[in-house]
């Protein structure tokens, strides 16, 4: 398999795996298992996006990564909004382990950065773009922008948290059968 497992400590990122908590919009754990990975061709991406984020006094903060299919179905079948939500019959870069969703966080402080909107905020606020903001955060979001398609990284329009790879659907989809251990929840 194609997947490389993301740690804090090989990595030098944080995890903060939203899908293995409550912490997310269906409000339910879908990984029952939070594993971070992403294919070996993300993952290099990855490390360009880290280390630019370094110089910058900032450390990159892992929402989700790959996501098994059969994570992906969950999700849909409880908000099934194209908007936000890639259509498991088409698959999603994130089941190709081709897609993260992150933020920055301050090294110094460790505080996150104000990006307007939390992650996984179904609203036309949460587009790259979006002026409803404030100009801060408006800049924050510029800045994460800016190193990850620095890093070589393309973004996803509706939503700021998202990057992934540009040919995200030349990659094959994998599930939690393609894992030593599942990670989605029964």
């Amino acid at each position: 398999m194609s997947l490389v497992e993301i740690t804090a400590a090989t990595h030098r990122v944080e995890i903060d795996l939203k899908y293995a908590t409550t912490d997310n919009f269906t409000g339910q754990p879908i990984y029952r298992r939070a594993g971070c990975y992403l294919h070996h061709e993300a993952e290099k991406l990855l490390i360009a996006a880290r280390d630019l984020a370094e110089i910058q006094g900032y450390r990159l903060r892992i929402f989700d990564a790959f996501r098994p299919s059969e994570a992906q179905w969950k999700l849909w079948n409880h908000t099934p909004d194209p908007d936000f939500l890639a259509d498991p019959r088409r698959g999603s870069p994130h089941s190709r382990g081709v897609a993260v969703d992150l933020t920055l966080v301050d090294a110094a402080t460790g505080a996150a950065l104000d990006m307007g909107t939390g992650f996984d905020a179904f609203t036309p606020k949460s587009h790259h773009g979006n002026t409803e903001i404030s100009v801060p955060a408006q800049k924050n979001r510029l800045l994460l922008m800016g190193l990850m398609t620095t890093a070589g990284w393309d973004f996803y329009r509706n939503e700021w948290w998202h990057y992934q790879l540009f040919d995200s659907r030349d990659f094959e989809l994998f599930g939690d059968g393609d894992l030593s251990e599942p990670m989605t929840a029964p």
